[in-house]
This record gives C-alpha cells, sequence and structure tokens, in this order.
C-alpha cells in the first residue's frame, strides 16, 4: 500500500464526533454554528494582529474545526460511490462504515444490506447454473451413448435399450418439472387455494403421482382417525407427499415398505409422516437435505429439488418440515397448521 493509500486508510478510520446525532440537519447546525464561533473566538485572540493576519487565522482555525469535526457526515456517501462501481464490475464484497444514527447512517445500513443481498442472489444464480449444467448432462450424455450406439449398430434397438433412453428422457423430464415447479414456488408465482379434503382419499390418489413405480416397494397408507378431514391446497401438499414418497421408494430397499401416517396434530391441523426402511439420514446432514440440489451419498437418481421443493410448499402453508428420529431407516414429518392459525 502506497503512502496515500496509507493516510486515505487512516482517515476513514478516525473517530467521527457527529456520529451520535440522529439527524443530519442537526449536525450541520453544529458544524456551522461551531466554526463561526471558534472563527470570532480567533479575532478576539488576534484583535492586535492585523486584519488581513487574524481573518487568515480565523478562516484557518475553521477549516480545521470543520475538517475533524464534519469527519465521517459524508464519508459514507463516498464508500457508497466506491462500493457502488465494485458491485457493477461484479464484486458485492465490500461494505460501508455505518456508525451514524443520521439518514446518512441509515441509508449506509440499507446499502450493506442491499449489497449481502445482491451478492447471496449472485452466488445462488451462478451455483444454480453450475447445479443444472451438471445435472442436465449426466442424462443427456447416457441418452447421447445409447442412440449413437444404436445409430452405428453397435447394440440393436431392442426393448431393453429403449427402456434405457426412455429412463434418461424421464430423468430428464423429472428435472425440468421440478426446476419449473421450485422456480414458481420462490417466484412468489404461485398462491394458496385451500379447500377442505378428506386426507385418506387424497393420499390413495397422490401415490398413484409417485414418478417411480414402487413394484417391488409396499406403500402403505394410514390414517387416524380413518374420516380424517384437512384444510389446505390439495395441489400443492400433493407435491409434498408425492416428493416425499418418491424420495423414500427411492432409497428403500428391494420389498421394502414405505408408510404414510396421516393424523390430527398435536395442537390443530394435519400431520403427515413419511417413514421409509432405508439407510437412513445422517443427524448432521438432516437440514441440509432441504436445500438445492442437495443429495446424499445413498441417493439414487434423483434431482436433488424434491425435497427443496417439498419445505418451500408446507413453508406456503405456514407448516413445519423435519426429519425426526426415528431409529432404523428415515422419517420426514410434516406439520399443516390450521389454516385459521396461519390468517391470524
Amino acid at each position: 500500500m502506497n503512502a496515500a493509500g496509507w493516510l486515505r486508510t487512516v482517515w476513514e478510520r478516525l473517530p467521527r464526533p457527529l456520529d451520535p446525532f440522529a439527524s443530519f440537519k442537526v449536525k450541520t447546525g453544529l458544524l456551522v454554528g461551531g466554526a463561526i464561533t471558534l472563527a470570532a473566538f480567533t479575532f478576539y485572540i488576534g484583535a492586535n494582529w492585523q486584519f488581513r493576519y487574524a481573518l487568515l487565522a480565523a478562516l484557518a482555525t475553521s477549516l480545521a474545526f470543520t475538517q475533524i469535526v464534519a469527519h465521517g457526515m459524508t464519508s459514507p456517501l463516498r464508500q457508497m460511490t466506491a462500493a457502488a462501481r465494485a458491485m457493477a464490475r461484479g464484486d458485492y464484497s465490500i461494505r460501508v462504515r455505518a456508525t451514524s444514527r443520521d439518514e446518512i447512517g441509515q441509508l449506509a445500513t440499507a446499502f450493506n444490506q442491499m449489497a449481502a443481498d445482491l451478492g447471496a442472489a449472485d452466488d445462488y444464480r451462478r451455483g444454480l447454473i453450475g447445479n443444472v449444467s451438471h445435472e442436465l448432462r449426466t442424462p443427456i450424455t447416457a441418452l447421447h451413448a445409447v442412440l449413437e450406439n444404436v445409430v452405428d449398430g453397435v447394440t440393436e434397438p431392442d426393448r431393453e435399450t429403449m427402456r434405457m433412453a426412455l429412463t434418461q428422457t424421464e430423468r430428464l423430464g423429472e428435472l425440468v418439472t421440478d426446476l419449473l415447479d421450485l422456480s414458481r414456488l420462490e417466484g412468489g408465482a404461485i398462491t394458496l387455494q385451500r379447500r377442505r379434503f378428506e386426507v385418506d382419499g387424497f393420499l390413495r390418489e397422490a401415490i398413484g403421482h409417485v414418478a417411480v413405480s414402487p413394484a417391488d416397494v409396499e406403500v402403505d397408507i394410514q390414517v387416524s382417525p380413518p374420516g380424517l378431514a384437512a384444510v389446505a391446497d390439495p395441489a400443492r401438499l400433493r407435491q409434498v407427499v408425492v416428493n416425499l414418497v418418491d424420495n423414500a421408494v427411492r432409497h428403500s430397499p428391494p420389498g421394502g415398505r414405505v408408510s404414510v401416517e396421516a393424523r390430527a396434530a398435536e395442537t390443530s391441523g394435519l400431520r403427515l409422516d413419511v417413514c421409509d426402511e432405508g439407510p437412513g439420514i445422517p443427524r448432521a446432514e438432516r437440514e441440509r437435505v432441504f436445500q438445492r440440489f442437495t443429495r446424499g451419498a445413498t441417493s439414487d437418481g434423483g434431482t436433488g429439488l424434491g425435497l427443496a421443493i417439498a419445505r418451500w410448499a408446507v413453508d406456503l402453508h405456514g407448516g413445519h418440515i423435519a426429519v425426526a428420529d426415528a431409529g432404523p431407516g428415515c422419517r420426514i414429518a410434516v406439520t399443516i397448521p390450521d389454516a385459521r392459525e396461519v390468517s391470524a
């Protein structure tokens, strides 16, 4: 760092005497009043001097007073200008020193929050592009290899080969659907259409939308009491059930069993539990699995978006979703509160 930069750094770190005052107008009034008072006092001290010397002394002392006392009044504006230029270059790491209580200090605080939000959004955009590219590359590469072998005559376009190609296209379609759902949920384009419905019939209908065929996995539905009804958005709640059951089936061993349990919540509303007999989720990963594109070491071909979509849909209802302690396997508990509690 050169001498000019060192001096600028030291100057910016000096105390700001007027920071405790909560109004910029009050600061300006104190500054003007103090400068005039000091100039008048200098004239009084130099009453026996020649007029030009007394005038120069008054100007020098008032300017020095202004520089020292007014330090920090406008420096946040200069820092915000420099930070804005850095943000235009893609650097969101610069923050403004916001110690003042006046309007400029409040602006600096808001600017820092904006910079942090923009930085987080930029990181999310970069991560999303990378993750989507990675997720799309795998099925496209596999599909390309299958079709290339068929065209080159390496393999015959028999039933098994076409099944492999169909599996990859289904995975692509699943990823695109999940991305669209997540985009709509995060963008707030989805509104809730709550209505009353019977839980047992709703769950049986939702299981039919599971993307993974549970041919070798038994899906058991338990509703207590049998006539249990709930008030929620069926379409959004179906997303929760389908994604949770889909995830449970993927992680269940051949011949395993997935349980979908529904009952009235302890206070009010609906409680759903989806349990499987898979390897379970380590305690250290239980919060992370609800993040976008997060898949555990035992993941089997999912997009890494299902649990993120389920969490967003539950959050829209004002509910709660978490991995519960359940011994062997995994149990994910969902609580959907009564609509009257959410509106209240």
